[in-house]
């Protein structure tokens, strides 16, 4: 008879191809029950949003019709996002498991509309995601998602995220658009409204917080980097040297101040024949992987340039919402699981840091009470 231990050592042999790490050991397999060889379980997935969820699924499968003598097997399959940050460490963001800052080192290079497009394409596999527009001096992100006349109201002195495709959206251009006035604020007075947008607003349970930063290296990324525990840095450029060799210098200073890169992204790459499908590098080709080769991380995609793209974002039409099955739209959503499987990644990482941590104090005041 068929018991719990062969159904675990069979499980066990399915390994996660992110993260290295078998199923079972990573927590993966939840309410296992077996009754008269009928097996029941649950398989947790570390996020809706893993490129390989399927692939896990069917090694799943196949593990376990390997054991001849079960009758029955019933499978439910739900996903977990895991805690890419301390939270214990911030009190003030505990419902936020994830901070992703995309930057750029230099404008034109569509960051806020990989933001957007990356922030609606996980939200779309079912995660519950934010968007953070943090470009005080030209905030954008209102624009692009058509919502110039919303607002955010204010319960129990936090901000109330405005909300949009699913999206819990917070902008300075909510405020900028009802006065109608440039913001004219010297760094000190930037960064307080930073801030104030992390950790006075009401975010609610996110798995993902997509904050899109200005460009460079100035005032608001450096708060970003030093205010909070986050996820990582996602940086996007295009192909041409000049953007590249600017991205550069963005990765440098995230480096210094130790925060996590999670990967490199290529907008405008290539621009794709409809007639043909054939792929045209217009502006030059590979500077985003030769980003990703030179600092070993990773390279998370490369967005096909679109018309569609620009115009949807003028009027308020994402092209994640407008043309879903475009190849553009096919792009972000790609690259959006790309992000989402590093982020597991620095997750465990992080939780495999911390046991160490947790082990060697344990080992440190055993030793004390013993020396008493």
């Amino acid at each position: 008879m068929v018991g719990i231990d062969q159904i675990l050592e069979k499980l066990s042999a399915v390994i996660d191809p992110d993260l290295k790490k078998d199923i079972v050991s990573m927590g993966m397999i939840k309410d296992l029950e077996l009754n008269d060889g009928n097996l029941k379980f649950t398989l947790e997935l570390t996020t809706p949003a893993c490129p390989f969820n399927v692939e896990i699924e069917d090694d799943v499968r196949k593990a376990i019709a390997e054991i001849k003598e079960l009758k029955n097997f019933d499978m439910k399959v739900t996903a977990k996002v895991m805690e890419g940050r301390s939270l214990d460490a911030d009190s003030g963001m505990f419902t936020v498991k994830n901070i992703i800052g995309v930057a750029s080192g230099k404008g034109g290079v569509g960051k806020s509309t990989v933001s957007l497009n990356l922030a609606l394409a996980l939200s779309q596999t079912g995660a519950k995601v934010g968007l953070l527009d943090a470009d005080i001096y030209g905030p954008s992100i209102p624009l692009m998602l058509g919502m110039k006349s919303a607002y955010m109201e204010v319960e129990n002195n936090k901000l109330q995220p405005a909300k949009s495709h699913g999206l819990q959206v917070v902008s300075f251009g909510f405020f900028a658009e009802q006065s109608h006035q440039a913001a004219i604020y010297r760094g000190p007075i930037i960064s307080g409204i930073l801030k104030q947008f992390l950790v006075d607003t009401n975010w609610s349970d996110l798995d993902y917080l997509i904050v899109d930063l200005p460009p460079g290296t100035g005032d608001i990324p450096l708060t970003l980097a030093q205010t909070i525990p986050i996820t990582g840095i996602l940086v996007v450029t295009t192909p041409q040297d000049v953007a590249s060799n600017v991205a550069v210098k963005a990765i440098g200073m995230f480096e210094k101040l130790n925060v996590p890169i999670i990967g490199v992204v290529e907008n405008m790459s290539h621009f794709v024949c409809p007639n043909c499908n054939d792929k045209h590098y217009i502006f030059g080709d590979g500077g985003a992987k030769r980003i990703s080769e030179q600092f070993k991380i990773p390279f998370l995609g490369e967005i096909p340039l679109n018309s569609g793209i620009m115009s949807g974002s003028d009027l308020g039409k994402p092209i994640m919402i407008t043309n879903p099955d475009s190849p553009s739209a096919q792009a972000f959503r790609s690259t959006a699981k790309n992000v989402a499987a590093q982020c597991s990644i620095l997750a465990a990482k992080l939780q495999d840091d911390m046991a160490s941590e947790n082990s060697g104090k344990d080992s440190e005041d055993t030793g004390k009470d013993l020396q008493k």
